[in-house]
């Protein structure tokens, strides 16, 4: 008589264990990749720019972060190690991004610093935000106004290229222009 209890209790684990089997676990969800930003190519050079061809050359809507990312050439600056110093191709870009702020004055930008890996998480956001405020500074100083300008430092945190070499250091140390609002399309 006692093994038919314990047949039963048997039994009944090994019912619950197999139902238990097929249910799935639920698992986080897979964290993201890191993603390389692709490259934006050189801007074309239309040989008959301000020439009337009666040919569309560009689909570029003025007043647009399409139009202001032609315009500037390029939407960063970029620094030397350890260093908020503005060079004279920085200068040029920033140059470049003050002419059509200036122009479309309705638009709204953030500057983001940025620095490369080396370095502890505090300094590095202390870097970026000199970078940032360097940039925002020369703006300023080109007529653009500050009410218009807002920076924030991502420090070390949002590498544009992966990698432990010279090549992506130099990538990574830089202030980027990113248009937050007024812009046309």
């Amino acid at each position: 008589m006692r093994t038919l209890p314990l047949q039963s209790l048997v039994i009944a684990s090994l019912v619950l264990t197999a139902a238990c089997a097929g249910k799935k676990k639920d698992l986080p969800p897979v964290p993201p990749q890191a993603v390389e930003a692709p490259k934006a190519a050189a801007p074309e050079i239309d040989p008959n720019a301000g020439m009337n061809t009666g040919v569309v050359t560009s689909a570029v809507v003025p007043g647009s972060a399409a139009d202001f990312a032609a315009t500037s050439g390029s939407d960063r600056v970029f620094f030397a190690y350890d260093s908020f110093e503005i060079d004279d191709a920085g200068k040029a870009v920033l140059d470049k991004q003050s002419g059509w702020l200036r122009r479309y004055g309705n638009v709204k930008v953030t500057l983001e610093g940025h620095a490369d890996e080396r370095g502890t998480r505090e300094y590095n956001l202390a870097l970026g935000d000199r970078r940032a405020n360097a940039a925002k500074n020369y703006l300023a100083a080109q007529g653009v106004d500050v009410s218009r300008i807002t920076t924030i430092s991502y420090g070390k945190e949002r590498p544009a290229a992966a990698g432990s070499d010279d090549e992506s250091y130099g990538q990574n140390r830089r202030a980027v222009t990113v248009i937050t609002s007024g812009a046309v399309g």
